[in-house]
């Protein structure tokens, strides 16, 4: 190995221990904000074969490690029997690493085929199929939490996505309890930002599986939101962890839900209302510095102090 190639694997590796501890970091601190993970606790990672949930596992087995506390980990796969869905893949993967793991196998492929007319979109109808399927799969196992692998932007795009079209203030929520009442559902990685997550998958060389093999095409106004933000971050490096940061920073008496704020109770006596509004004319907004730790300068082996011509 000649000592350019010594420099570029070594400034490789001090750029992948600095993304490794930083999604480890904003993961643990997620866990830790939102009270996600107990002493006791039997996690049930949704592995889906994507970048996300590969992190998702990783991560959380290193957490396991050396966390104050102890939990259980047991990765699930749910084999819907689409065409090319390389069956081998996951178990084999999953056995190497030495997780607890269960492939769950169920033809809801051939049931949404049957039961979508050709050419209508049949996400709806095979995220509820599988969510079913994963709800009975976590109470067979015992699992007292279910963590899926949603990350940051997925978060934000959620909210303008509600905003563009359905009219609401709404998110993706980073702990909740599942729809049939039965589970606490977790995100470890709301924290972590997408980019951050697509460079540690490459660096680590999952064998990811394409999530297209059912044919449906992406929801296109989820992509049309995902552009913006991919956009504004260029533009406006930090932009997205200040949108995130407004998303922990609610001012309810600013808005306009009467469900939230009691407006109507609003008189002289009720005293000036905390936020910052003085009434006739529009608000200043003091810009807030988030840095974008993506723009913290990466290990240049060339700017290495040398000791030995000190």
């Amino acid at each position: 190995m000649t000592a350019q190639n010594q420099e570029l694997t070594k400034a490789q590796q001090y750029n992948f221990n600095k993304l490794q501890k930083r999604i480890r970091r904003n993961t643990g601190q997620a866990i830790a904000d939102f009270n996600m993970i107990e002493d006791g606790d039997r996690i049930m990672v949704c592995l889906s074969g994507g970048k996300d949930s590969f992190t998702m596992l990783e991560i959380l087995m290193s957490l396991q490690k050396s966390a104050p506390i102890s939990f259980e980990l047991i990765a699930v796969n749910l084999d819907q029997k689409q065409p090319g869905f390389p069956a081998h893949v996951l178990p084999e993967y999953l056995e190497s690493l030495g997780v607890e793991y269960k492939i769950v196998e169920e033809d809801t492929y051939s049931i949404v085929q049957d039961k979508v007319p050709e050419g209508k979109t049949t996400c709806a109808l095979c995220s509820r199929l599988r969510r079913g399927i994963l709800y009975r799969t976590a109470k067979e196992l015992g699992a007292t939490k279910i963590a899926l692998g949603h990350h940051r932007d997925d978060i934000l795009e959620t909210l303008f996505l509600n905003m563009f079209y359905g009219g609401k203030m709404k998110g993706m929520p980073p702990k909740l309890v599942s729809d049939n009442g039965e589970h606490v559902v977790i995100r470890p990685l709301a924290y972590c930002r997408e980019k951050d997550i697509i460079k540690y998958a490459d660096m680590r060389g999952y064998p990811i599986i394409p999530c297209n093999l059912c044919g449906s095409q992406p929801n296109l106004q989820r992509q049309a939101v995902k552009l913006m933000l991919n956009d504004w971050d260029k533009r406006f490096p930090g932009r997205i962890e200040t949108m995130f940061r407004a998303m922990q920073n609610v001012v309810p008496s600013h808005l306009a839900d009467f469900s939230l704020f009691d407006f109507k109770s609003i008189d002289k006596s009720s005293g000036i209302i905390n936020g910052g509004d003085i009434g006739f004319d529009k608000e200043d907004i003091a810009p807030q510095v988030v840095e974008d730790e993506d723009l913290v300068m990466e290990f240049d082996p060339s700017l290495q102090l040398n000791v030995t011509n000190i």
